[in-house]
């Protein structure tokens, strides 16, 4: 025997009890200037390994190359090989050369999931204070309390964020058990995340076309 969450209707009265997203689609396209099409946009990699400055220069030549933005992986984060804070230097760095040479806005999704909340409050401070447009967090790795705190800097602070599903897999993988991932990402809506790695309908990040 097994049971598995399939999908739930939430009622508007509950939902209103929730901030969701801290902006959305229309304050992105604001932000980065670019309308009547969709985002461009690649994950460095390797996503383990490179020096910070290694990694600067990947992302400069991707932007410099004509994406929209950039992304760290869900497991970059603060390793001995590459500290954030000096990621989040060298990817300013690089964001602003790009910018400057293309006349576009341009993007790096920095992952600010830590392991405690002040700690991730700390670096989605500091990527504001250096004038990145958006931050990304690991919403299941990272905890929905911590999820939520973090959507609700982002409004009042005028940062974009993005949402990781970094161990989802343990969850819904299982066609007869668990939960679909469509409940998770209808509950990170609530929790607050202006878009969510969800997957492909190709490839190897397995998604579904409903989702």
């Amino acid at each position: 025997r097994a049971l598995r969450l399939e999908d739930l209707r939430i009622p508007p009265a509950y939902t209103k009890t929730f901030q969701g997203p801290p902006h959305g689609i229309q304050v992105e396209r604001d932000k980065l200037n670019k309308y009547g099409r969709g985002f461009l946009g690649c994950t460095i990699k390797p996503k383990l390994g490179l020096s910070a400055k290694n990694y600067g220069r990947a992302v400069y030549e991707c932007l410099r190359g004509g994406l929209d933005f950039t992304k760290d992986d869900e497991n970059v984060n603060s390793q001995p090989f590459m500290r954030w804070r000096d990621r989040f230097l060298f990817v300013a760095e690089a964001i602003y050369k790009s910018q400057a040479e293309t006349g576009e806005i341009k993007g790096h999704y920095l992952n600010a999931t830590a392991g405690h909340c002040d700690e991730m409050m700390k670096r989605a401070q500091f990527a504001k204070d250096l004038g990145m447009p958006i931050i990304m967090h690991d919403y299941l790795t990272g905890g929905f309390t911590a999820n939520t705190s973090l959507a609700h800097f982002c409004r009042d602070n005028g940062l974009l964020l993005h949402i990781h599903r970094a161990m989802h897999a343990v969850i819904d993988r299982q066609r007869n058990h668990g939960m679909h991932f469509r409940v998770l990402a209808k509950a990170l809506r609530l929790s607050g995340g202006d878009h969510l790695h969800s997957g492909t309908v190709v490839g190897k990040l397995e998604g579904e076309r409903e989702v």
